[in-house]
């Protein structure tokens, strides 16, 4: 399984940015799809995850409203749009993947059983 990422930069304070993460090696309409972040000193933070039957859709308190999940079955691939970004959503983003279920855990959506399948990690700056 690989997964590859993109998508990150650097953005003014209520821009937007679209991260994507293409997946090859599972079948990904099977599979649930998490983005986590991790931001300078903090520990990693799930931010959105989409399960794998439904589709249904989950959000941290801090991004919901702002950031929406989708999936392409057809390319393998999850999208993450971000909107109204803040300079506290600076950090590296990370997208996740596997035969796994969204589970909400002190408001922050996570996959589980952990993933096995991370992608590399793309850099989102949000600065004036």
């Amino acid at each position: 399984v690989q997964l590859q990422a993109s998508g990150g930069g650097l953005v003014q304070p209520g821009g937007s940015l679209i991260l994507s993460c293409t997946a090859s090696g599972l079948i990904l309409d099977y599979s649930a799809i998490g983005y986590f972040r991790q931001a300078p000193g903090k520990e990693r933070e799930g931010v959105s995850c989409i399960g794998s039957v439904d589709g249904s859709t989950y959000y941290s308190d801090s991004v919901r409203g702002r950031f929406t999940i989708s999936r392409d079955i057809t390319k393998s691939a999850v999208y993450l749009q971000m909107d109204n970004l803040m300079p506290e959503d600076t950090a590296i983003y990370y997208c996740a993947v596997d035969y796994a279920a969204c589970v909400v855990e002190h408001g922050n959506p996570v996959l589980k059983p952990d993933p096995t399948h991370w992608g590399q990690g793309t850099l989102v700056t949000v600065s004036s």
